[in-house]
């Protein structure tokens, strides 16, 4: 990695948001890719993103912000996404195949790329040629509104070349940020699509009016079925209980501020998918994660109880009482 290469950041949501500020604290200056025309102004005028986390004060003496992706991209070393996984390809449309050369890349996109049916690094390794040891990933525990509220949050900075990591965890961390490193790229981004769909497992056992003491149980069984997923795809020896798969895990389980624990909470109360869908200002990663795992497992043959019982749910119009209550059967 270059000496002090410009950064981009692809996204105008609020985990792209939360990693901004804290860039901000480390770094004289970066790109930053949003969508919205409009949004940009506002941000270049008033200094914050007034879509997500608008309390969070932004230096704008520091970003050169453009809804051109392309010209964002060409100028910078290393470039972050934090964009929607059924955004991805859509957003990198203007940008020709070999706009990521010589670039290292971060993904801090906590889902898989649907039309492919891949984790956003392999996304990376097969449609742009880029070697793994040019690809990262950033995970929590960790959510964005914590960070605007500058609450004392961790990172994992997961990536084959672990001195690319460790430069991008040093631009990271901050007074409200420590961060880790991790080579397992695989068991880090797969857990972190997989806690997604746990994490509406979760909110559909409370809108159904299940406690606590039930829902624990489910993270539990949770856990083990992303041990036993991601054993299957990338065997390594890995532990499991550390923060980067059971603490992400539990923090998007239980947090008010977890996107899919709130849209599985809503069809427990008896919304239909379409109608959560409408009325969350923010993409639960984990619905398009459901169909993804479950097309991937035909391979792997992985038993996935919790995985099923979500995807039963949402694409086949399952009762949401009974899947889980033969969830409830089965657990111990």
């Amino acid at each position: 990695m270059a000496n002090n290469p410009t950064i981009a950041v692809i996204g105008g949501g609020s985990w792209a948001t939360a990693i901004i500020k804290m860039l901000l604290n480390n770094v004289d200056g970066l790109n930053w890719w949003l969508r919205d025309e409009d949004n940009i102004e506002h941000i270049k005028k008033y200094g914050h993103n007034r879509n997500y986390l608008p309390s969070v004060v932004l230096d704008t003496h520091k970003l050169n912000i453009t809804s051109d992706i392309r010209a964002c991209i060409d100028d910078a070393g290393i470039v972050v996404f934090a964009v929607p996984s059924a955004f991805l390809k859509e957003s990198l449309s203007p940008c020709p195949k070999d706009c990521l050369a010589g670039k290292v890349i971060f993904s801090a996109i906590k889902g898989i790329v649907p039309e492919n049916n891949v984790i956003v690094g392999e996304f990376f390794h097969n449609q742009y040629g880029l070697s793994y040891d040019d690809i990262g990933v950033i995970t929590g525990p960790c959510h964005a509104e914590e960070v605007a509220q500058e609450k004392l949050s961790y990172l994992t900075i997961a990536c084959s070349n672990t001195e690319r990591a460790v430069a991008m965890a040093s631009v990271l961390e901050c007074r409200y940020i420590k961060t880790k490193v991790s080579d397992d790229i695989y068991g880090t981004e797969y857990s972190a699509v997989l806690k997604n769909i746990f994490a509406i497992a979760n909110g559909i056992c409370h809108g159904l009016g299940y406690g606590d003491n039930f829902q624990a149980v489910l993270v539990s069984n949770g856990i083990k079925e992303i041990e036993r997923f991601v054993n299957a795809v990338h065997p390594i020896d890995r532990d499991i209980k550390n923060s980067a798969y059971l603490g992400d895990l539990m923090v998007t389980a239980y947090s008010q501020f977890s996107r899919n624990r709130t849209f599985g909470n809503m069809i427990g109360k008896g919304h239909s998918v379409r109608s959560a869908q409408s009325e969350m200002n923010m993409i639960a990663e984990g619905y398009y994660a459901a169909k993804c795992i479950v097309e991937l497992n035909k391979e792997h043959k992985v038993e996935m109880p919790i995985t099923d019982a979500v995807y039963n749910i949402i694409y086949g119009n399952a009762s949401a009482r009974v899947e889980m209550k033969a969830l409830a059967d089965l657990m111990s």
